[in-house]
């Protein structure tokens, strides 16, 4: 029986060509084309913000942080994302859940929908939250009349932000749930577990890397947002400006060092995020890689 899987074996060695055919000068012209494009897209521009930020010393570019209006944008993007992401979380986890594990007809149609801010222009999305609450809308005059004010407040800032990130954990999660499949669910299912206990001890644990990547990726775009919520904030200084807002505030009245010294704190949040998500990634590949091999 030995003598049967070593011959088996062999004619699959001899038969593994390499993925790629091009000389090590093709490959060499190639990394050197992406590492010059990447230096003049991505990394110049980012020192180039840095070295701005810094242009007339530490003294002024702290200043330019802990100025009221800086941190009230601070402030508003900071609750903005501790409220959006969670959101983002929990309706992720559960449209992954229905899609992964359920067959359901409208199943294509629901995934459609998660993509559509994808496809959609921030900006467009902005205008379709202004039309659902303005005051000549139908929704609008209702909510004012409650004392609850949507747009040019925090809750327009925040459905605005929501309707943008949300297929950002939902789409992480759908193709590794729908690679891992149902057995250890019914596993626990047979075994007596109810579905609580099924998602908490057997779900959750299998997917968690990918739930913190999505996270991560969710809580970036959510602090870096721009058109929707240019749109529904009103541009109301220390009350509806996020840190974008702010620095196009600055930067218009040709106040570059405070724009760029705020610009250099969403850097800063940029560079922990890739950090963050390279080691998650690297956690998270691994874990892809051994259930594939399973």
């Amino acid at each position: 029986m030995v003598h049967d899987l070593s011959q088996t074996a062999a004619p699959a060695a001899a038969t593994w060509h390499p993925a790629t055919t091009e000389s090590r000068g093709s490959r060499y012209v190639l990394i050197g084309i992406t590492l010059v494009f990447l230096g003049l897209f991505l990394v110049l521009p980012l020192v180039s913000v840095f070295v701005e930020a810094f242009r007339k010393g530490p003294a002024e570019y702290f200043t330019a942080l802990i100025e009221p209006d800086a941190q009230a944008a601070i402030r508003l993007t900071l609750l903005v994302a501790a409220i959006a992401v969670p959101l983002n979380l929990v309706f992720g986890v559960v449209a992954a859940w229905t899609i992964a594990k359920f067959e359901f007809k409208g199943k294509a149609f629901l995934t459609t929908l998660i993509d559509l801010p994808f496809s959609v222009s921030p900006v467009i999305s902005g205008l379709v939250y202004v039309l659902l609450f303005s005051s000549h809308s139908l929704l609008g005059p209702w909510f004012k009349s409650h004392g609850i004010e949507i747009l040019f407040a925090v809750p327009g800032i925040v459905l605005a932000t929501v309707f943008v990130t949300f297929p950002f954990v939902a789409r992480e999660l759908i193709p590794l749930m729908q690679h891992q499949g149902t057995t250890d669910e019914e596993a626990a299912l047979s075994l007596g577990a109810n579905g609580w206990q099924t998602f908490w001890h057997v779900t959750l644990p299998n997917i968690k890397w990918g739930l913190l990547y999505g996270v991560l990726l969710c809580n970036a775009r959510a602090m870096g947002e721009f058109g929707a919520v240019s749109v529904v904030s009103g541009h109301i200084r220390g009350l509806t400006n996020t840190m974008p807002l702010h620095v196009e505030i600055l930067y218009n009245e040709y106040n570059f060092v405070a724009a760029f010294a705020v610009a250099s704190l969403l850097a800063l949040l940029a560079l922990v995020t890739l950090i963050l998500k390279s080691l998650l990634e690297m956690r998270y590949g691994a874990e892809l890689r051994a259930a594939g091999g399973h």
